[in-house]
This record gives structure tokens, C-alpha cells and sequence, in this order.
């Protein structure tokens, strides 16, 4: 058997597959999803930046306390990019929600009209 290249009809065939299986309640689903792990990741942030203040670093050598700070420093920002990521993914899927329901709202009534 071989490999043929998609036609248009494959082509538009797909497409129709990709936009029926785009819902307002798969957009909210996913982002009640991202919500999720965007709260878990802010806790888990928050804990760890306080962790670090209540225990200070316990060494004189101005080298460790340099890496120390650094290993901190990666940690927490981590995390927090961590929070950001999953939370404007959560905007945006709820964005995407809105979006589609206007789409579907627009389509009904221009359909109703004709």
C-alpha cells in the first residue's frame, strides 16, 4: 500500500472533525482542569517562599550562601512560572468558551433569519 497525499476532501473531512469536536463544555472542562493545578502550584509556591523566610541560610563560607540563594531563588521562580502558565492557560481556554458560544449564537440566528 502506498503513501498517497491528503486531497482537499481528506483535507475538509479533518477540519469538520476538528471544529465538531470543539465545545464550549470541553473549553470549560479544561480549564476547571488548568484552574486546578494553577491553585496547586500557587499553594505549593507559597509554601515553599515561606519555608525559605522562616529558615535562613546557616553558613559563614559567602560561597554556599551565594549558591543557596541561587538554588532559592531557581525554585521559587520555577513554581511561579508554573502558576503563571497554567493560569493564563485557564483564561484562555475560557476565552475560547465565550468564543465559540457567540460563534454558535451568531450561526443559530443568522440560520433562523434566512
Amino acid at each position: 500500500m502506498t503513501n498517497l497525499p491528503p486531497t482537499s476532501q481528506q483535507d475538509s473531512e479533518s477540519a469538520e472533525n476538528t471544529q465538531t469536536s470543539l465545545s464550549p463544555w470541553r473549553c470549560l472542562t479544561g480549564a476547571m482542569i488548568a484552574g486546578g493545578l494553577a491553585f496547586a502550584a500557587y499553594s505549593l509556591t507559597s509554601s515553599i517562599a515561606q519555608t525559605y523566610a522562616a529558615k535562613p541560610i546557616a553558613s559563614t563560607n559567602p560561597t554556599a550562601i551565594n549558591i543557596a540563594i541561587a538554588v532559592r531563588t531557581l525554585v521559587v521562580g520555577v513554581s511561579t512560572l508554573a502558576t503563571f502558565v497554567f493560569g493564563i492557560a485557564t483564561i484562555g481556554l475560557v476565552a475560547l468558551a465565550m468564543q465559540i458560544s457567540i460563534q454558535k449564537l451568531k450561526n443559530r440566528t443568522a440560520s433562523t433569519s434566512d
